[in-house]
């Protein structure tokens, strides 16, 4: 495997740790365990937190390390506000420019997330949700739109995962992606707008509802915690994702 191909697995890797909660916002990323645990040396690793901070998911910190970023309720609400701007410009252009070709590899993207939310992974749902947001911005044909869009959604990933680890809305988020699809087919640009806002919205006062229940003294740094795997919350501190359940 290519240097270059390796660091992108291992950050993949590694993202999908960070995404899932089994390495908690706020702490230090052991690289020798880590290593371990993924058969890699201390280049590859070292390269793809470098990848993962240009995402925003780590804080590379001088004489500490590589460290989960840690946001507050009010950094994701700003992300959110902007993400879902984004879209609502994104919308019409996107309808109105979009290529067959990409509304087609839209529709298969939506088939794969179906069948990922029948056989329960959520990881993989999750993956091929966040593509088709993008993919829906990229089709407006603005390199500008496509460019902060994935910025801003790649730094608050791991917060938009936890909302489906509730089961009312993982349902939910899939029927209301039937809805997104069928406008997008129909190049109904206004449709798809309001949709679009709804979906965002909707996912995100779950999302922020169990987030607030993690941490409800959100708004100031942790402590530093006895266990790497629970937040005491007598501690303030902004909110983690919960591990992920599956």
């Amino acid at each position: 495997m290519s240097r270059g191909r390796l660091t992108s697995v291992v950050a993949e890797r590694i993202r999908d740790m960070i995404v899932g909660g089994d390495l908690p916002a706020g702490e230090r990323i052991g690289e020798r365990a880590l290593m371990e645990r993924l058969g890699i040396t201390r280049t590859p690793l070292r390269e793809a937190f470098k990848v993962l901070a240009a995402e925003g998911l780590v804080e590379i910190v001088p004489n500490r390390g590589a460290l989960v970023t840690q946001l507050s309720l009010a950094d994701v609400d700003a992300a959110i506000e902007v993400l879902v701007g984004l879209e609502t410009i994104a919308a019409p252009l996107a309808c109105e420019r979009a290529l067959e070709d990409e509304i087609t590899a839209i529709a298969d993207l939506h088939r794969r997330m179906v069948e990922a939310h029948g056989t329960g992974d959520l990881m993989g749902y999750f993956r091929l949700n966040q593509a088709i947001h993008q993919g829906i911005v990229d089709a407006a044909h603005n390199a500008a739109l496509s460019r902060v869009y994935r910025s801003e959604s790649a730094r608050i990933r791991r917060y938009r995962y936890t909302g489906n680890l509730d089961g009312v809305r993982w349902a939910r988020a899939l029927h209301e992606h039937a809805q997104i699809l069928d406008a997008f087919q129909q190049r109904a640009g206004a449709l798809l707008r309001e949709i679009l806002r709804a979906h965002h919205l909707a996912g995100w006062r779950v999302t922020r509802a169990m987030l607030a229940d993690a941490a409800p003294h959100e708004g100031r740094r942790p402590a530093r915690r006895r266990s790497r795997t629970k937040e005491n919350p007598a501690q303030g501190g902004a909110p983690s994702v919960p591990s992920n359940r599956q």
